[in-house]
């Protein structure tokens, strides 16, 4: 816990069970309207220690948890679709006493917000997709450059119990390779981050969370996002959606626009991993759409 205080100074940690039985491990500070932060893979909550200490700072209530099975929280026995994450981080603002409140996620963390969002519209006044796209249009627009450059989406999706035992075997040399892929180098990292980041991928229980991630978004989250489809569900708050600047794209909010009404966004520089390598622009774009939504917002 102290790496934790030292990459968020002033936020207090906490480690909090809900009815699941997920067990998530969070820091939170600030005062203000809440904001719910949910990083990537292969990270862990310490992803946010550029952006969250920024946002109390802007009047916030910031909560940061790991996602379930990730860094150091435990998945409850039925969390693997995006749903059950959902419903599981639902839960958690509920046990935490908030009502209403903004959802901003990087990476497979985007995944469950934009579920959370969907399925408690009711709850979610905002959300903000920082790098992607919803999971049933990226598997309909996979092209060889994407396989190339994210070979994981096939690699994880397969069977266990092979998985953990090739990455089991150098799960920190794997870790570092695909980080240095996502940043160009882990000297853009900060060391306090990066020893989580570790801590995490050592633990067994976190690997197979993360495979399962990955095969839940080749099988049972795509029958989820079908259903929504065809059902013409879309989500009711604003949509903030951040993508690779670096990376071209066709319309990058076309996609975003299928699934909400209200869609706007930039393109953040310096590739994937934008709340650590972009920060400030990040904030720039985030801070005044999450003022528009809550002051617009009847609910604190």
């Amino acid at each position: 816990m102290a790496a934790l205080t030292d990459l968020f100074p002033g936020f207090a940690p906490r480690r909090i069970e809900v009815a699941d039985g997920t067990a998530f491990r969070l820091v939170a500070a600030g005062e203000g309207p809440a904001v719910l932060l949910l990083h990537g893979w292969p990270e862990t909550l310490a992803a946010w220690h550029r952006i969250a200490p920024a946002m109390v700072a802007a009047g916030y209530r910031v909560v940061v948890p790991d996602l379930p099975g990730y860094g150091q929280s435990d998945a409850g026995p039925g969390a693997v679709s995006r749903q059950a994450i959902a419903a599981s981080l639902a839960a958690l603002m509920d046990v935490l006493d908030y009502r209403h409140y903004a959802v901003v996620g990087h990476d497979r963390g985007a995944r469950a917000g934009y579920r959370l969002a969907l399925d408690f519209s009711d709850r979610v006044v905002a959300y903000a997709s920082l790098a992607v796209a919803p999971t049933l249009d990226v598997w309909e627009g996979i092209d060889a450059g994407f396989a190339l450059r994210a070979p994981h989406w096939f690699f994880f999706a397969q069977p266990p119990d092979l998985l953990e035992q090739l990455i089991g075997a150098a799960p920190a040399a794997y870790l570092d390779f695909v980080l240095t892929g996502m940043a160009g180098s882990l000297d853009h990292l900060d060391p306090g981050a990066l020893a989580d980041y570790h801590a995490a991928i050592a633990r067994p229980s976190v690997r197979r969370a993360m495979f399962d991630d990955y095969r839940a978004a080749a099988g049972i989250d795509l029958d989820h996002e079908r259903a929504d489809r065809a059902a013409g569900r879309r989500l009711a708050c604003p949509v903030l959606h951040l993508w690779s600047a670096d990376r071209p794209q066709a319309e990058p909010l076309a996609v975003w626009r299928r699934w909400a009404m209200d869609v706007s966004g930039t393109g953040i520089d310096h590739g994937h991993l934008q709340p650590e390598r972009a920060p400030d622009q990040v904030l720039a774009a985030l801070l005044p759409f999450l003022d528009r939504c809550f002051s617009r917002s009847s609910t604190p």
